[in-house]
């Protein structure tokens, strides 16, 4: 699944409001409606677009009903990075097919620590 990290400027505001909304190791982000594959995405990511770049992910847990009738995507409380890959806004939530999901960096790299914009053009001139 795909998240527009709305009010995030950049992956490390995206990170330490993860961080601050943690509770026992998961997060929760609310929406209006449970997906329709919600059975099938336990297990699976969600990944937020900053800037109209997919930049990073948690894992999903499971889907909480609450008492006000929205549902609760309960995830694990560790953003992981991947590689920036450009993905248009869009409202609530959007399915992403496996195939088309970026893969996440390697430990000690450095590519992740380029910015969006960087990363961006460095793998359009194929150097990356």
């Amino acid at each position: 699944m795909t998240r527009v990290a709305v009010g995030c400027p950049d992956y490390a505001s995206l990170e330490q409001r993860i961080a601050m909304r943690a509770e026992g190791g998961e997060v929760r982000f609310t929406t209006r409606f449970k997906p329709k594959r919600a059975d099938e995405l336990i297990g699976g990511r969600l990944h937020f677009i900053v800037k109209h770049m997919l930049v990073g992910r948690v894992e999903i847990l499971r889907f909480d009903e609450r008492a006000d009738g929205r549902i609760d995507i309960v995830c694990v409380a560790n953003l992981e990075r991947i590689h920036p890959q450009p993905k248009r806004a869009h409202q609530g939530w959007r399915y992403l097919a496996d195939a088309d999901a970026p893969k996440g960096l390697d430990e000690g790299g450095g590519i992740g620590d380029l910015p969006p914009e960087l990363y961006r053009e460095l793998a359009g001139l194929s150097l990356i």
